[in-house]
């Protein structure tokens, strides 16, 4: 089966500057990563703050630019950004926001704003449109009186719910979810995943799903990808990677998840903050909290490769020796 859309060696470099007259410094947001999601596949990208997971996603949408690398979609390269072409392919990839009342124009009710890509991309005459609305509402369990309600008029999860019915009203074939769960109660971020899944089984839809809490990604992931400063660190099936991490950064995060009826005991605790981008370390950015590092992380960066299982992972330590959760824990 092709690929819907691949990532090939994106690099996506910021300027920061310090300051009025401060020097800037080069910060690499997304270091040379490459990826691919398959028609109706859940891929999960995790990390913590930082580590460039909002930036891949928009890159992968072409709204952000690469100075690098290459997008492919349904085999395609990435028009550019802002031309007929890239607009073209809009209709076909949709982003559902983190925070949807931002996300939502407060000035308009919710069904003129799920009829905006209808309208846009001229996909059902006006005549059908009150049908099509009526449709998506259902779709992602909102009601028909909410139709002409307004954004303030509705709780955060109906506000993300109509977001979703917009990203899905031309019939997109991949969505990109920046952390559409975060802002939600734990209550109604269950339901939302819930709906999001059922709609991709139903339609077909792939989904990139961004997020830093692993516990929903979990629950919707086929595969997860995990990110540290810019780049990826260890990608398998979601199953692998939750019960048999590799790299300690994915071991790290895994233990972190807490499981009903488990005292929340040995956990692998990272020491310290995330390094800044702008001075990121030498050889493997992540040996200044790592547990296992040896002489060679600090000298040189690991490349990522298999280690079987379909797994992919940038570890000097998982070539040879591959520490247990255990063994991490008794060094931590």
């Amino acid at each position: 089966m092709t690929a819907l859309i691949e990532a090939d060696e994106l690099v996506r470099i910021y300027e920061v500057r310090r300051g009025l007259f401060g020097r800037s410094s080069p910060v690499r947001a997304v270091d040379g990563i490459s990826l691919a999601v398959m028609p109706g596949e859940t891929l999960g990208i995790v990390g913590e703050s930082g580590s460039g997971k909002s930036t891949l996603g928009r890159m992968l949408l072409g709204l952000d630019p690469a100075q690098s690398g290459e997008v492919r979609f349904e085999g395609s390269p990435m028009p550019k950004y802002g031309t007929s072409g890239w607009r073209a392919l809009r209709a076909k990839m949709q982003l559902v926001y983190q925070d949807p009342l931002a996300a939502l124009d407060r000035r308009l009710t919710i069904a003129a704003q799920i009829s905006e890509p209808l309208d846009i991309h001229r996909l059902v005459p006006k005549e059908h449109q009150a049908a099509r609305i009526a449709e998506l509402m259902a779709a992602v369990g909102l009601r028909s009186d909410q139709a002409g309600r307004f954004p303030h008029e509705l709780s955060g999860g109906q506000r993300q719910r109509a977001v979703i019915a917009r990203a899905l009203a031309s019939r997109p074939k991949l969505l990109v979810c920046d952390e559409p769960v975060s802002a939600l109660d734990v209550s109604i971020q269950a339901q939302v995943v819930n709906m999001l899944r059922d709609l991709q089984e139903k339609n077909g839809i792939a989904m990139v799903f961004i997020s830093h809490d692993l516990k929903v990604v979990r629950n919707i992931a086929d595969r997860v990808a995990v990110m540290y400063l810019g780049r990826v660190v260890e990608e398998a099936s979601s199953d692998v990677i939750f019960r048999l991490p590799q790299h300690p950064y994915t071991k790290a995060l895994v233990s972190s998840v807490p499981i009903p009826g488990k005292p929340l005991e040995g956990r692998v605790i990272l020491q310290g903050e995330p390094p800044n981008p702008a001075n990121r370390p030498s050889g493997c950015a992540f040996h200044p909290r790592c547990p296992v590092a040896r002489d060679i992380c600090r000298t040189s960066v690991p490349a990522l490769r298999r280690t079987g299982n379909g797994r992919t992972a940038a570890c000097h330590a998982v070539a040879g020796e591959t520490a247990s959760v255990e063994t991490l824990r008794r060094r931590a």
